[in-house]
């Protein structure tokens, strides 16, 4: 199948709902097309039934002529067996249309998360993304699949008209007339529904993102005592919310209100009139049974139509907000992706033997390759600003070798530098594929063990083949921490940066990680981001830094009779 191209958010003509309604629905095109024509085919076959009907009754019954009353009795089955199979059919065909659409944009969503990167979080809060791929993902796909009973619902009203207008000009011109006076009707109140439900749909992801921090962060919470304070804004929130879902409700009541109502009133009108006509001799009975039964066929495609167009309303609402998620770029451009794998090494001419330093121009800070290097910053703040430089999740001017890092593919980067914190999660799923990756099950030992989890797996009546639960929250912190370094070990990369990657351990095991890394990456280039004393007493060079610049370096024992270091490390060692 030919691929569909994606919709462009750089280009404006790509930015508004209705243009990524239009492309969705040209990607879902084969599907809309099929659930419109069996929509229509249910339609008419369920429209012609009155007919059908009716000749029954005059022809049929009152003529007592029983070869036609055994013909049209056949045509109303035909008819029935026609519509409950173009309506399996168009059903068919609408969840494909919904379920592609719904699927096309998570997939949209997720490369989007991809390439934003770091930038994602900055600029889009979790409820917002939350929002996004479960609730709004699902109101497009309805407001697509609304399409084939839409489509059938215009073609319903058409058909009927036409045939009340050949029977009855007068009853004809009441429906040709009605109808579109109700539609008029029924659209005063769709755009308030649709302010409504935009401030609704804000105040949800807004409500979202609350209840993610409260919940990543319970632990925390409840050692400050803060549950009550966050449990009183999530309530206030909350209620927020509800009155705006409220004002939402309202709308909607009446709009299903005049669902019944008005197609109700139009039903009423219709049979009057017929019955004043028989009661005049200007039509038969049948024909009086066929105009009530066209009557009441109208409240269904009527009510569809109304439908349609409240669908409609929400996925508009809902494409808005894609549509704005979409448009977002990352804070800097990266490097242009190579047309092949990089595989060359990167430019350098230096006294380093093996492998490129990293180097930060703007701090002063160089990584010496093939060492365990240890990092000292004053504030967290300077710990978070280096680990987004060197890992380039922020323009810089950062060099591995000669060669800046902006110049090299953002899978290269990725490959060779790996930083990992601790806001980094654990996935769902088994604990040994979480971990090993693509290592073998020997390296996995072999990285259990430097990283003191050992104690975790054997905790574990599977082992490591047991089960991490969303978040890894079946762990505690200094569980979770320790299983994050396995993960990191088992990578390998060329350049691995570890920040603050024993802060939820004691001091014993947090001796023994220090060990443990510096043996199993003995050759490779680490770098820890630390204010341990156990792990810079380790490290075979450390540099301390101030306001995000490289102030001293050398070794842990020489550092400590620089005041400043000591003041940043003193306190882990009086402890």
């Amino acid at each position: 199948m030919r691929r569909f191209p994606d919709p462009d958010p750089g280009n404006p003509d790509h930015r508004s709902p209705i243009s990524y309604l239009l492309w969705l629905a040209a990607y879902q095109r084969n599907a809309i097309f099929l659930g419109a024509l069996y929509g229509i085919v249910h339609v008419l076959a369920q429209a012609l039934v009155p007919a059908a009907v009716g000749k029954a009754i005059d022809a049929g019954i009152i003529a007592r002529d029983q070869q036609a009353l055994l013909w049209w009795g056949g045509a109303v089955v035909a008819l029935g067996t026609i519509q409950a199979a173009a309506g399996i059919l168009r059903d068919r065909a609408a969840l494909t249309t919904r379920l592609g659409a719904a699927y096309r944009t998570a997939q949209l969503i997720a490369r989007q998360a991809a390439r934003l990167g770091a930038t994602l979080p900055k600029r889009v809060a979790k409820g917002e993304i939350v929002n996004a791929g479960v609730a709004d993902i699902g109101r497009l796909g309805e407001a697509l699949a609304e399409t084939a009973r839409g489509s059938g619902a215009i073609v319903a009203i058409a058909v009927v008209a036409a045939i009340l207008l050949g029977t009855s000009w007068q009853l004809g011109l009441v429906v040709l007339l009605g109808v579109p006076l109700m539609a008029g009707t029924v659209s005063l109140l769709i755009r308030p529904l649709h302010r409504r439900q935009q401030r609704l749909r804000e105040q949800q992801a807004e409500l979202t993102g609350r209840a993610v921090d409260i919940v990543s962060g319970l632990r925390v919470l409840r050692g400050i005592g803060g549950e009550e304070v966050f449990a009183d804004r999530y309530r206030a929130d909350s209620q927020r919310v509800r009155a705006a879902g409220v004002e939402v409700a309202r709308v909607e009541a009446l709009l299903e209100g005049a669902k019944v109502l008005l197609p109700g009133l139009l039903t009423t009108v219709v049979v009057w009139l017929g019955a004043h006509y028989v009661a005049s001799g200007r039509m038969g009975p049948g024909q009086l049974v066929a105009f009530y039964g066209y009557a009441v066929f109208l409240v269904d495609p009527l009510r569809r139509l109304t439908n349609a167009a409240g669908r409609l309303t929400q996925g508009h609402v809902a494409a808005r907000r894609i549509t704005a998620f979409l448009a977002l770029r990352p804070e800097f451009a990266l490097g242009a992706a190579a047309p092949a794998p990089y595989e060359g090494p990167v430019s350098y001419e230096g006294p380093y033997d093996g492998p490129a330093p990293l180097a930060d121009p703007a701090s002063g800070l160089i990584v010496a390759p093939g060492r365990f290097t240890a990092v000292a910053c004053a504030s967290p703040a300077d710990t978070a600003t280096l680990a987004a430089r060197l890992g380039r999740y922020t323009d810089s001017t950062v060099t591995l070798g000669d060669t800046p890092l902006g110049d090299l593919p953002p899978d290269e980067i990725r490959r060779r530098i790996l930083v990992a914190d601790n806001d980094d999660r654990l996935f769902a799923g088994p604990l040994r594929e979480e971990l090993r990756g693509r290592g073998s099950d020997a390296a996995l030992e072999r990285a259990v063990d430097a990283a003191c989890a050992r104690d975790i797996a054997e905790a574990l009546p599977p082992g490591l083949d047991d089960l991490v639960a969303e978040s890894g929250r079946n762990f505690s912190g200094g569980q979770q921490q320790r299983l994050r370094l396995v993960r990191a070990l088992m990578a390998d990369p060329e350049v691995l940066i570890l920040v603050e990657p024993t802060s939820a351990v004691d001091a014993h095991t947090e001796a023994r990680i220090a060990r443990g890394v510096s043996e199993l990456r003995a050759g490779r280039t680490t770098l820890v981001f630390t204010t341990s004393p156990v792990v810079l007493d380790r490290a075979d060079h450390v540099v301390y830094v101030q306001s995000a610049k490289a102030v001293a370096q050398g070794s842990h024992g020489d550092l400590l009779s620089d005041v400043r270091y000591r003041s940043v490390v003193a306190r882990e060692e009086s402890a």
